[in-house]
């Protein structure tokens, strides 16, 4: 029984009882009248008031852990109903297949059950009768109903016990695994580089240029370019004959007084509980010594889905002024919030900022001036768009208007000028020779039309163009072959028993590092090849402009290794019980098909309408 219970909770979802009880004070109301059922499972049906209450209970628990409230309609944006749906049918599935095999719980374990349920228990610890009462009036139950489904709970997670129970991977594959993690490397290397060589490069000719050019010719080939000719009228172009009066700078600085002149405020994390109960154990299980990322990671949750950011005490509400007197790195509550009562751990303080009007001047006479020169531009851009319909061309709208003429040869690397635009560089993506030039707003409010004049296919760049780039390819070239010759020279002296120090190399020693390990300064794949190496192996491997020589000296295996069985344990345990929940869930799969569930999608939208 104990075995079965401990893989129940791998399936939270498989025990309703506890996912009803978390529902104190979320029953749906309005779920009354002919409508019981939403469909049938086998001979189960899908009851109403339980597909209500998941539903309620999964958009509750999004919300608390996005902080932000969820409408229906978001959630089924989501598939939030559909997901919900689909769990019932499974679980009523389940239950169906209990049935069918004859397998139930007496009284006695149900008793079990339920005076084990913390919700039930007094302040002694007790079982509490009246408790019991009340917490199965909040949720809408009666006793027989809760206690039915409770049975239906222990039912399913005994046969979840049966398929999961002494499924186990093979001991070979956690090994396996644990060797290829845990096994380490101890080798010796050194670095040679363009400051080794004895003779410097000869000075190459054409020739030798050009044919590293021919072979090469990849890299030096440009891509597909468009040519193309444009008019913008840009807000930065503008700025300059935008005058900006005192009065409207003091009067724009009052209106953003909250941006330059902003009170103390927190870096604080927000854990929200779905009641006090839960929010006063949380806050002893703290006072007993868990820490605040215990509680977090509990709840299936991280520190970024709790984060709220820097916050003023306004922000916080009824919980500001206890959370702004409590000391960085400590945790305050519980205390109320929007998403129920919550914990609340400082994290930064951040001093009240103080801006002077005359400090903030210049940025906002710049926003004044970029707004005002937007709404120019969009006064003038239908005049500009009518000029071109009419006929005018891009180099009319330059000598005519205030629009300004000029051209780019546009690939998709280009972000140079105007192309750092994502707007222009969209439109010359998609610009083609038969476009007639439109005006295009930019995302700053300025405005372009454009023209493609040739589009040039792939092609070599010119070999004078691209003289010194093919120079220092041919160099790097050059210097990592003669380096990797002299690797290889010194290697074979090493691997007759000349040491690094022998070779004139100061050498680096390295102890017991695994695959995951990371050593600055060398070649790439440089400890994917040290794993390769038998040891007393000795290795050139070629970098960018560099060579390393190394030698292994060891395999460091596990055995004994008192961290590296503590791992195989937890990878054993890790692969036991994926593929006991791979099983599991191949047979809920098998026997959700073998029940055929049938749905009444009115029943569905009629659940549906009470969350709109």
């Amino acid at each position: 029984m104990a075995k079965s219970k401990s893989i129940s909770k791998t399936f939270v979802w498989i025990l309703m009882g506890l996912l009803i009880l978390g529902l104190g004070g979320f029953g749906m109301t309005n779920l009354s009248g002919e409508v019981r059922s939403i469909g049938t499972v086998g001979d189960k049906t899908l009851p109403v008031e339980t597909y209500g209450r998941m539903l309620q209970q999964e958009i509750r628990a999004i919300e608390t852990r996005s902080g932000e409230p969820l409408s229906f309609q978001r959630a089924q944006e989501l598939g939030v109903d559909q997901s919900v749906l689909q769990r019932l049918v499974q679980l009523r599935a389940l239950d169906d297949e209990t049935d069918r095999m004859g397998l139930s719980v007496g009284d006695d374990i149900l008793r079990e059950r339920i005076v084990e349920i913390p919700g039930f228990q007094g302040i002694d610890g007790s079982f509490d009768r009246e408790a019991y009462r009340m917490t199965l009036d909040r949720t809408g139950l009666s006793e027989a109903q809760f206690e039915a489904q409770l049975r239906e709970d222990v039912a399913r997670s005994l046969l979840q016990g049966a398929v999961m129970g002494g499924i186990a991977m093979p001991a070979t594959f956690a090994h396996t695994l644990m060797q290829f993690i845990a096994e380490e490397r101890s080798f010796t290397w050194s670095l040679i580089d363009g400051a080794s060589l004895t003779e410097p490069l000869p000075d190459p000719d054409d020739s030798v240029l050009r044919a590293y050019y021919d072979e090469n010719i990849e890299a030096f080939t440009l891509p597909e370019t468009k040519k193309i000719t444009y008019a913008a009228l840009l807000p930065e172009t503008q700025l300059a004959d935008i005058e900006i009066a005192e009065d409207e700078l003091q009067a724009a600085y009052e209106e953003r007084s909250e941006e330059f002149n902003q009170p103390e405020r927190r870096l604080v994390e927000r854990l929200a509980f779905i009641d006090d109960d839960k929010a006063a154990a949380a806050a002893e299980a703290l006072a007993e010594g868990s820490s605040f990322e215990d509680l977090v990671e509990d709840r299936g949750l991280q520190l970024a889905d709790i984060d709220l950011g820097d916050v003023s005490s306004a922000d916080l509400g009824a919980a500001g002024d206890t959370v702004f007197a409590t000391e960085v790195g400590s945790v305050a509550g519980p205390l109320p919030s929007p998403l129920g009562p919550a914990l609340f751990r400082v994290n930064a303080v951040l001093p009240a900022q103080v801006t002077t009007f005359q400090e903030a001047r210049e940025a906002i006479r710049d926003d004044l001036a970029r707004d005002r020169a937007r709404r120019q531009i969009a006064a003038q851009a239908q005049e500009f768009e009518d000029m071109l319909a009419g006929g005018a061309t891009l180099e009319e709208l330059d000598s005519e208007t205030g629009m300004q003429l000029g051209e780019i040869d546009w690939s998709e690397d280009t972000t140079d000028g105007i192309a750092a635009y994502d707007g222009f560089r969209s439109a010359a993506a998609a610009l083609q020779a038969e476009d007639f030039p439109s005006i295009i707003e930019l995302e700053d409010g300025g405005i372009f039309a454009m023209r493609l004049d040739e589009v040039l296919a792939p092609r070599p760049a010119e070999f004078e163009t691209v003289r010194e780039a093919v120079r220092a390819g041919w160099e790097a070239r050059e210097i990592g072959a003669r380096l990797v010759t002299m690797g290889e020279e010194i290697a074979g002296r090493i691997r007759e028993g000349e040491s690094f120090a022998d070779a004139g190399l100061d050498a680096v020693a390295e102890t017991g590092l695994t695959r995951q390990a990371t050593v600055p300064g060398t070649p790439p794949g440089f400890v994917e090849a040290v794993f390769e190496m038998a040891p007393g192996e000795v290795r050139v491997l070629p970098g960018n402009g560099t060579a390393a020589i190394v030698k292994l000296e060891s395999v460091d295996g596990t055995s004994g290794n008192a961290d590296a069985e503590a791992l195989r344990a937890q990878l054993q345990d890790q692969a036991d019980r994926s593929l006991a929940e791979n099983v599991f869930t191949r047979f809920v799969a098998q026997v959700t098909t073998e029940a055929r569930p049938q749905i009444d999608q009115r029943a569905v939208q009629a659940v549906h309408a009470n969350f709109r």
